[in-house]
């Protein structure tokens, strides 16, 4: 179980929280139970995989200064809240629920990028690699919201190729983890990231979202 802190949620002290010291076939079992709607199994499933959870969080949250209010932990924290507090998801297994939870993850933090610190947008803007976006924090939300609204747009045409891109860049996830996810060969998602990566890279050295339908399709499908 995750021990209440305040009010934060860390693992208890008394269990080992790293997935790869609980059994697999428990971990898939929690999560099966979790997405039928037993929230019970998300209290239990949280602990084993802690340590993938805090590892996802800290490589969203790289680039932030060490004093900053949102941590590693908190973000975690976070997260479980949003979970425990929805609908439970269609789940299958341990990397799916890691996918799911490094999305809701990334939400978090544009939600907090648009609400504290929205700034005015327009005009030009700074060239901006792929590589740079993934260390873009809440210190730079224009950055976020501009990577966020890059992915939506990609999204509304392919979502599958968004969900890898969000998965691979954003939450650490192989190319053989993200091919579980999505029960795919992994070639082809090899080939799915690149085509994305190629559409994001266009839309961040334009600074704009404005793609044309047609190009968009032109460039995912």
């Amino acid at each position: 179980m995750l021990a209440r802190r305040g009010m934060m949620l860390v693992p208890d002290s008394t269990q080992k929280i790293t997935g790869r010291m609980a059994p697999n076939t428990l971990i898939s079992e929690l999560v099966h139970k979790y997405a039928k709607g037993d929230k019970a199994a998300l209290d239990r499933l949280l602990p084993l995989i802690y340590a993938e959870l805090r590892r996802i969080a800290q490589r969203h949250l790289r680039g932030e200064r060490t004093s900053h209010t949102l941590q590693p932990t908190a973000l975690v924290h976070e997260m479980y809240a949003r979970l425990a507090g929805q609908s439970p998801p269609d789940l299958r297994d341990r990397i799916h629920f890691l996918g799911v939870a490094s999305h809701v993850m990334r939400q978090i933090l544009i939600d907090h990028a648009r609400t504290q610190y929205a700034q005015k947008r327009g005009g030009k803007q700074a060239k901006l690699s792929l590589e740079e976006a993934q260390d873009a924090c809440m210190e730079r939300p224009a950055v976020m919201i501009r990577i966020d609204d890059a992915l939506s747009e990609l999204a509304r045409h392919d979502p599958r190729k968004a969900r890898l891109i969000e998965m691979r860049f954003f939450g650490g996830l192989t190319a053989e983890e993200s091919a579980a996810v999505f029960d795919l060969p992994v070639n082809t998602v090899r080939r799915d990231l690149r085509v994305a990566q190629a559409w994001l890279q266009r839309e961040l050295d334009q600074g704009s979202v404005g793609t044309p339908a047609s190009k968009v399709r032109g460039l995912v499908n």
